[in-house]
């Protein structure tokens, strides 16, 4: 994985954090509290990338379309 950046957006309570890879500019959001800590935040976010981009890649080696799609 390239470069991550990562947007912290408080709401009340609660924090926003999206995790953007550099290289093909995915986004995961994550949601949590303010007490959770940024750390615990930033390490969670991170790895919802790691399996948005996971989930991405398994779909582009797949030869069978996905439900929903037409060949």
């Amino acid at each position: 994985m390239s470069d991550v950046y990562l947007e912290y957006t408080v709401m009340d309570d609660m924090v926003r954090v999206a995790a953007i890879d550099e290289a093909t500019g995915t986004e995961a959001i994550l949601i949590g509290p303010v007490s959770a800590g940024r750390k615990a935040l930033k390490q969670a976010a991170i790895q919802k990338l790691e399996y948005v981009l996971a989930k991405q890649a398994k779909a582009a080696r797949s030869d069978t379309p996905r439900p929903g799609y037409w060949a």
